[in-house]
Order: C-alpha cells, then structure tokens, then sequence
C-alpha cells in the first residue's frame, strides 16, 4: 500500500478511536456538545445503545490498525479493504437513517482512501 494510504487509514481508525470514546464513556457528558440535535433528556435513557454502537466503531478501528500491521501486502491490502467498505457501508446507512452529515463525516473518507489503495 502506499504510504498516503496508510495515513488515510490512521487518520479514519483514530476517528473512529475517538467515536468509541465519545460512545461508550463520555455520551452524557461530551457527547452532548457533538450530537447536538438529540434531545439532552435522551442521553442518559440511551446510554447502553450508544456503548454498544461505541465498541462497533472499535472494532472497526481495531481492524484498520490491524491491516497495518500485516506483512503481507496483498493480505494487507484486502484487510483494509474490506474494513474499509464496512466503514463506508455503515456511513451510508448512518447518512440514510441519521444525518446527511455522517456521509461526509465516515463514508466520504472510507471511500477517497479506497480509492486511494486501488489506484495509487
């Protein structure tokens, strides 16, 4: 992989390293000041939902890492490929069902950086 690439994808783990933080352990207190269009009532009622959307965006951080860390370029490749379509999937849902902003927020670099892996 390239080496813009792989900066792509650091920059998208760790946004989805601070998506796991915001999620799981500070949503009724900074999450607040991010998602300012839910109702402030509605943090504490769903804060098991939002640590559990928290871990999954850890997961998908954690597998962007992974491939990283994998010597094995095409096994690399394909890992972070695939993690990579899995942000970009769960960015269109999130813009379908939540807020337009999230495509541009989560789909948008997930998609520049697969670009970035099949053509670079």
């Amino acid at each position: 992989m390239h080496f813009i690439s792989k900066i792509f994808i650091v920059i998208i783990a760790l946004f989805h390293l601070y998506f796991l933080w915001l999620e799981m352990f500070a949503w009724t207190t900074a999450a607040k000041k991010v998602f300012r269009t839910i109702p402030e009532d509605l943090f504490e009622k769903t804060k098991v939902l939002a640590a559990n959307q928290g871990l999954y965006n850890g997961f998908l951080s954690a597998g962007l890492l992974w491939c990283l860390a994998i010597s094995d370029e095409i096994w690399s490749r394909n890992i972070a490929i695939f993690f990579l379509c899995s942000v970009t999937v769960a960015g269109i849902f999130g813009a379908y069902s939540a807020s337009k902003k999230i495509f541009y927020v989560q789909a948008l670099p997930a998609i520049i950086t697969i670009i970035s892996i099949l053509f670079l």
